[in-house]
């Protein structure tokens, strides 16, 4: 019996599985589709949320700043009325007028009695009427005169004291508050930069926790799918080597071994792309 005698069982069986094999539909869904995608991570979802949820957020920080900052701006225009010469008129009591009215009419009771005792004493001594009574009223009058122009002076100048006083207080004053307003308004944006800072922050960890944890996800369902694809091209795989070894005992030339797809790691590249993609997260708010 020659070596054709013998494989040619082998080489029906062949053909006849080669044919099943071949005729059979392949189904590429049972290795291929979004069921080999990995979804969005929980960490992913929250970091996306916080992002659109902090997209406008410095805007209170902002109108905040401008707002000091314009109280800063009134503050500061308001010092040009209290300097000058002109500054203390507006601190000036509305009732010094009032003040040194009382204030002289009293003088002048008080100075009424001294000058009736001069009369007194003057008719006790039989010299009303006379030179000498006249020279002494004359004297006591001009005494009170001057003493009430002192204490009228004296007044006067008390109130300007004062009133500049205050002036130059409220100058102060109001130097310091448009500082606070100024120092308010930077504080403002340093809150809405540092708010910012701090919520990219959070924005990239966990997003690029999540981008982490779905390469994982889709190294394990990368690998899956090539067991799945290899599994759907095994029969192919297996035909061909039982007709390369047939080829070969009757003498013939073997076709090329077949080989099974390949390719890289799963979760080499799953964790390069989630690398890649957590680092955009990082992006965010810069």
């Amino acid at each position: 019996m020659s070596v054709q005698d013998y494989l040619e069982p082998a080489v029906k069986d062949f053909a006849d599985q080669a044919k099943a094999t071949y005729s059979a539909q392949l189904d590429p869904q049972t290795f291929m589709g979004k069921q080999y995608i990995a979804g969005e991570d929980p960490l992913q979802s929250q970091a996306i949320n916080m992002a659109q949820q902090g997209v406008g957020s410095y805007q209170p920080f902002l109108n905040a700043a401008l707002t000091a900052q314009q109280q800063a701006a009134g503050t500061i225009g308001g010092l040009s009325s209290l300097t000058g010469p002109q500054a203390y008129q507006q601190f000036m009591s509305p009732y010094q007028t009032q003040v040194i009215d009382e204030t002289l009419r009293q003088y002048d009771q008080s100075r009424v009695g001294d000058r009736k005792s001069i009369q007194d004493a003057a008719v006790a001594s039989g010299n009303f009427g006379g030179g000498r009574e006249g020279a002494m009223l004359g004297q006591y009058d001009a005494e009170s005169l001057a003493g009430r122009a002192g204490i009228a002076a004296n007044l006067l100048q008390s109130g300007f004291q004062n009133a500049q006083q205050a002036a130059a207080n409220a100058f102060t004053q109001g130097g310091q508050l448009a500082g606070l307003q100024q120092g308010l308004g930077a504080n403002m944006l340093g809150l809405s930069d540092f708010q910012r800072a701090g919520m990219g922050q959070d924005i990239s960890a966990l997003g690029s926790l999540g981008a982490m944890r779905q390469g994982l996800s889709q190294a394990q369902l990368t690998a899956q799918q090539q067991a799945d694809q290899a599994s759907a091209y095994e029969p192919y795989g297996r035909m061909t080597q039982y007709g390369n070894t047939l080829t070969g005992l009757l003498g013939g030339v073997a076709g090329q071994q077949y080989q099974d797809p390949q390719a890289g790691s799963p979760f080499q590249t799953a964790l390069s792309t989630a690398l890649g993609i957590g680092g955009l997260y990082g992006k965010i708010f810069k």
